[in-house]
């Protein structure tokens, strides 16, 4: 199993956001945390930095071989949570500064994906069926737009070009009490686990993060997704976790 992490400013934005922390944890085990931070000023870095330290630190802390699925789904809705009690905590100059994050953290463990998601930063399966390589999103977007799809107010396309598409409805320190979706799947050798901020998957092409993953070697792929960002535009920070099975 192989863990490899890259973030980046773009090239329009004069401060980077993002937060991302990969880690092997054990022969069997490694763990990634990504967040994109919002707020601001400073407040979106500090915001995401300290969500990925706590996430992170958790799960160093109470990851263990002899956990069980349930333990580890509860080891990730603690983490988050906890996570929103220090973002949301942290001190304010004011009551109405904005201040919070997205959040989306994968523990893979003998072959079995663990993955926690609030925001809109997303997790993909890559993986070959067949003769063909596939991608999947595996993490659902707590966003504006999302919803309007849901409800077929917009279609997919027009989705990405919405000029609310950056819009989250869900946000690590946003409430005092936080809900995280939770997803659990298996992995077969040669899958990949990929999590992203929204300054790659907002102006990025499925298909071409398919083909930037299973045409270069794991640990190539990070630089080469962020290359991918910024060539289209580098309109945002972008930040990239990548787990090989």
């Amino acid at each position: 199993m192989e863990i490899y992490s890259k973030t980046d400013i773009g090239l329009e934005r004069t401060e980077n956001q993002d937060s991302v922390w990969g880690e092997i944890l054990s022969p069997n085990a490694c763990a990634a945390v990504l967040c994109d931070g919002m707020g601001g000023e400073s407040r979106g870095g500090l915001a995401s930095k300290l969500a990925v330290d706590m996430v992170s630190k958790r799960i160093k802390e109470y990851f263990n071989e002899d956990l069980g699925s349930n333990a580890i789904r509860n080891l990730l809705i603690t983490a988050v949570v906890a996570a929103n009690s220090i973002v949301r905590g942290y001190p304010k100059e004011n009551e109405d500064e904005i201040m919070g994050t997205t959040c989306v953290a994968a523990i893979v463990y003998k072959k079995t994906a663990h993955i926690i998601n609030v925001g809109d930063s997303r997790a993909y399966q890559l993986f070959c069926e067949g003769d063909d390589e596939c991608i999947r999103q595996i993490t659902k977007d707590h966003s504006h737009v999302r919803e309007l799809v849901d409800k077929g107010i917009i279609t997919e396309e027009e989705a990405k070009t919405h000029p609310k598409r950056s819009k989250i409805t869900r946000a690590v320190g946003a409430d005092d009490e936080i809900i995280p979706d939770y997803f659990e799947l298996d992995l077969n050798d040669g899958d990949m686990l990929l999590l992203c901020s929204d300054g790659l998957s907002a102006y990025g092409d499925d298909l071409d993060i398919l083909d930037i993953c299973f045409d270069n070697k794991p640990r190539d792929c990070c630089r080469k997704l962020v290359d991918y960002a910024n060539d289209n535009g580098g309109h945002d920070n972008v930040s990239v976790a990548l787990i090989a099975v």
